[in-house]
C-alpha cells in the first residue's frame, strides 16, 4: 500500500499554485519589538506591497468594539491616515471599506472569529475602494494587543510566490539518494550472499548469510497480479473506511519504520566496522549495540507517533523514517527477473493512472480516490476555490504516513497562515526502486565492474523525475509520476541489455544466475 501514492506531491503543488497570492503578512511593531501575523486579502481590492521595505507603515487603531457598518460615533480625526481594526459581521466587506475610506483611514483590517476566507464583493464595488483591506484572526490581534498595546505600527505586504520552490530540489535529492542507496544496498547484500554461498561450497545454497535474512522474492507473475489486486482493494477500503483504517496504517508504519531504521543503522555500523559487546542473562545472549540501536529507533518512531500532527518540525522525523522504510523495502523485496519487473511496473502504472485520472468520474466531489486517501479530510474539491484558514486551532486531521514532506521554503506568507509542503509519495521511490535494485543485483551476477545496469537505471529515474516536474509546471495540473518513471526506467534497462547482447540473461534473471552458478 505504501507504494500507491504517486500523485500526492504533484497534486499538492498544483493546489498551492491555485491559491498563491491570497495569503499575506501583517507586520506589527512598536520600534523595539515586532511580530508578524497571517492575513488574507484579495487582489481585486487595492493591491498590497510585495515586500516589507516597500510597504507603508501606519498607526494601528483598535476599533474591535465596532462592526463599522456605519460611521456614527466615530471621530474622523482619530482615524485619519491610520489603519483600523474592526470586527467582522453584520454588513459586507465593501461597506466597511467605504466607511473607513470616508473617515480618512488608509487601511482596514477585519478581525474574524470565523474561518478566514478571501474578502470579496460585487465587481462594481472593487473600483470604489482605494484603501488596503484584509482579514486577520481575532486571536492574533488580541495577541498583538497584549504585546504592543496602543503603540502598534502596522505594515501590510504580500510577498510574491512562485511555482518553482527550492523544496522541489530537496524532494528530488531525497528521491534520487534513496533510490541510489537502496539499489546499492540490494546489490551489496546479493554480493555478500554469493560470497557466503561460494565459501560454503553450496553454489548459492550452502548456508545462510546475514544478507539472506528476511528477504522476500517475487518470482511468479500470478503473485504479482495478486499483489497489485490487493493494493487496489486496500485503496478502495481506505476510501470508504478512512477514519478507522488510518490509525491501523499509522500503527503499522510505526512498527515497520522502526524496524527499517534499525536495519539501516545496523548496516551502517557493520560498514564502518563498529564492534559490539555481548552479554548473557539466563542463557539469553544480548548485544549492547543492538539494544542501543533498538532503543534509539523505537524512540524516534514513538516520538513521531505522538507528535505526528505537529507540522513545524515533525516532517524531519517522518522523512527520516520514510527514507529508512523505502531503503529496507528495496533491500528486502527482490524481483527475480526483468519479466517480473515489467509486469509489476506496468500493472502499477495502469493502477496509478486509473486511480488518478479515472476515479474522479465516480466520486461525489470529483476528486480522485488516490488524492482523497493520500490527503485524508483535507482532500476536498472546495479548497481550490479559495483560501480557508481556521480562525481558531482545529483538531488535527489524520493523514496517512506514506509521503516525504518538505516545507515550501519560499512560501513565507502561506507558511505563516498554514504550513505548505512539497510532498512525494513513497510509491515514486519504491516502485522504480525495485527495478533499480534488480539492475544492481544483475550487475553482481555478471560481475560488471562499471555497474552499467545500475548506473543507467538511476540516470533514467533522475530524468523521469525531472520530466515529471516539467510537465506538472507547464500543464499546471498534477501528474501521476509513474506515468513517466516507469517508461524511463524500463525502456532504458531494456535498451542497455539489448545493446550489450544480454537480454536473454537479463530477462531470465535469477533463473539464469542459478544455472550459471551450478554449471561445472
Amino acid at each position: 500500500m505504501e507504494g500507491t501514492v504517486a500523485v500526492v506531491f504533484l497534486s499538492l503543488l498544483c493546489l498551492a499554485s491555485e491559491i498563491n497570492g491570497q495569503e499575506a503578512i501583517s507586520h506589527i511593531s512598536n520600534g523595539d519589538t515586532e511580530r508578524e501575523f497571517c492575513i488574507v486579502h484579495n487582489h481585486s481590492w487595492t493591491p498590497l506591497a510585495q515586500s516589507l521595505n516597500s510597504a507603508m507603515e501606519y498607526q494601528l487603531v483598535n476599533m474591535t468594539s465596532s462592526l463599522l457598518c456605519d460611521s456614527s460615533g466615530i471621530n474622523a480625526s482619530s482615524v485619519m491616515g491610520k489603519a483600523l481594526v474592526v470586527m467582522r459581521g453584520n454588513c459586507d466587506f465593501s461597506q466597511k471599506a467605504l466607511i473607513a475610506q470616508g473617515l480618512g483611514a488608509m487601511a482596514l483590517l477585519i478581525a474574524s472569529n470565523k474561518t478566514l476566507t478571501i474578502p470579496s464583493a460585487n465587481e462594481s464595488e472593487y473600483a470604489k475602494v482605494n484603501i488596503s483591506l484584509a482579514l486577520m484572526r481575532y486571536k492574533d490581534f488580541l495577541e498583538a494587543w497584549q504585546v504592543f498595546g496602543n503603540e502598534m505600527q502596522v505594515k501590510l505586504y504580500a510577498p510574491p510566490s512562485t511555482k518553482i520552490d527550492p523544496s522541489i530540489a530537496v524532494i528530488l535529492l531525497i528521491s534520487i539518494g534513496t533510490v541510489v542507496l537502496g539499489g546499492y544496498w540490494s546489490g551489496a547484500c546479493e554480493r555478500e550472499r554469493l560470497n557466503s554461498g561460494a565459501s560454503g561450497g553450496g553454489g548459492g545454497g550452502g548456508g545462510e548469510s546475514k544478507a539472506d535474512s528476511g528477504e522476500l522474492s517475487l518470482y511468479s507473475p500470478l503473485k504479482v497480479v495478486i499483489f497489485v489486486a490487493l493494493m487496489c482493494g486496500m485503496l478502495v477500503l481506505m476510501y470508504f473506511f478512512y477514519k478507522v483504517l488510518v490509525y491501523v496504517i499509522i500503527v503499522i508504519f510505526c512498527l515497520a519504520s522502526a524496524s527499517a531504521l534499525y536495519s539501516c543503522f545496523d548496516a551502517v555500523m557493520d560498514k564502518i566496522g563498529c564492534g559490539t559487546l555481548r552479554f548473557s542473562v539466563r542463557n539469553w545472549n544480548f548485544s549492547v549495540r543492538s539494544l542501543l540501536l533498538a532503543a534509539v529507533c523505537i524512540s524516534i518512531s514513538v516520538v513521531w507517533g505522538v507528535y505526528r500532527n505537529e507540522d513545524r518540525w515533525i516532517w524531519i522525523l517522518q522523512d527520516l523514517l520514510g527514507i529508512a522504510f523505502c531503503l529496507n523495502f528495496m533491500k528486502t523485496i527482490s524481483l527475480s527477473n526483468f519479466k517480473i519487473c515489467v509486469i509489476l511496473l506496468s500493472l502499477l502504472l495502469v493502477y496509478d493512472v486509473f486511480f488518478v485520472f479515472i476515479t474522479p468520474f465516480f466520486t461525489k466531489n470529483g476528486v480522485s480516490i488516490m488524492v482523497q486517501v493520500a490527503l485524508g479530510p483535507d482532500a476536498s474539491g472546495e479548497k481550490t476555490q479559495g483560501v480557508e484558514i481556521p480562525a481558531e486551532p482545529q483538531p488535527p486531521s489524520e493523514k496517512l504516513p506514506v509521503v516525504m514532506r518538505v516545507p515550501r521554503l519560499l512560501a513565507w506568507a502561506q507558511n505563516l497562515c498554514m504550513m505548505q509542503f512539497s510532498i512525494l509519495g513513497y510509491g515514486d521511490i519504491i516502485v522504480p526502486g525495485l527495478l533499480v535494485a534488480y539492475c544492481s543485483r544483475f550487475d553482481v551476477w555478471i560481475k560488471s565492474k562499471r555497474k552499467v545496469y545500475f548506473v543507467s537505471c538511476c540516470i533514467a529515474y533522475f530524468l523521469g523525475m525531472i520530466l515529471t516536474f516539467i510537465v506538472m509546471l507547464l500543464s499546471g495540473m498534477g501528474q501521476p509520476a509513474l506515468l513517466y518513471l516507469v517508461p524511463f526506467t524500463v525502456i532504458t534497462s531494456a535498451v542497455v541489455a539489448g545493446c550489450r547482447g544480454e537480454m536473454k540473461q537479463f530477462w531470465a534473471g535469477t533463473t539464469y544466475q542459478r544455472k550459471e552458478l551450478t554449471d561445472p
